[in-house]
């Protein structure tokens, strides 16, 4: 007998939050939408409310996610004469009202070859805000790609040297610089979570690389109906080219 929770499914909200821009979640207890048969406060309220008691108290935790809201608060503004907002902040701006409010000075880097320029425009903004930025480039060590068990033909340029990301490193030389939050800028996929799976100070990402839309992922999600259509259409990669 299969007793396996069925998988939570938040995006099926999508079209009451269109229609009427609230949904369960978003609503008084007891009042607005009833709570459907999907929703993760459904399938694992035990889960949930238990969360609950993470959030209070004086642990770490309990501090970044009180600061965090905090920011949230602070990003956004009151139209006059409406009940709109608009945001006021940047993505840059958030994470330094965060560092601060959190206390924390040493702030990593974790960097992408690719973005020394973005990271070196960052690193000189973090200085300016009295904060002390430490930086890791991805390739850190120069390992050839070959020793990981690739072939000559699967690097991006085939014929020449090419240094291995080394994210474990990233995060253990900041580990030993003792960071008190690290942020990725540009990591590869796969190589971010390494990153983050090794780093003992929280991370943030700060920019989501993606050659393609200049670094904004979401672009690919605003052009279904054209551009990008061939998503539901065809695979991205077939499953003869797994490792």
């Amino acid at each position: 007998m299969n007793n396996e929770k069925p998988a939570t499914t938040c995006t099926k909200c999508n079209s009451l939050w269109q229609q009427k821009g609230e949904t369960n979640c978003w609503s008084e207890p007891g009042q607005g939408p009833g709570r459907p048969a999907h929703c993760p406060a459904t399938l694992h309220e035990e889960t949930v409310k238990a969360t609950f008691n993470e959030y209070t108290g004086e642990s770490e935790d309990a501090k970044l996610a009180r600061v965090a809201a905090r920011v949230e608060g602070l990003c956004y503004q009151p139209v006059p004469g409406s009940d709109a907002v608009n945001a006021r902040w940047t993505r840059v701006e958030d994470t330094i009202a965060l560092a601060k409010l959190m206390g924390f000075r040493k702030i990593g880097i974790a960097t992408c070859i690719g973005l020394l320029d973005e990271s070196s425009r960052l690193a000189d903004i973090l200085t300016a805000q009295d904060l002390q930025p430490i930086s890791v480039c991805c390739k850190a060590g120069s390992l050839d790609k070959l020793k990981l068990g690739l072939k000559e033909d699967e690097k991006v340029r085939p014929g020449t040297f090419e240094p291995a990301c080394n994210p474990i490193a990233q995060a253990q030389v900041l580990n030993e610089q003792q960071t008190d939050m690290n942020l990725i800028v540009g990591l590869c996929v796969g190589h971010d979570m390494l990153f983050a799976k090794h780093s003992k100070a929280p991370v943030s990402t700060l920019v989501a690389k993606d050659r393609v839309t200049g670094h904004n992922p979401a672009a690919v999600l605003y052009g279904q109906n054209f551009y990008y259509k061939r998503l539901q259409k065809q695979p991205v990669i077939k499953m003869e080219d797994k490792i």
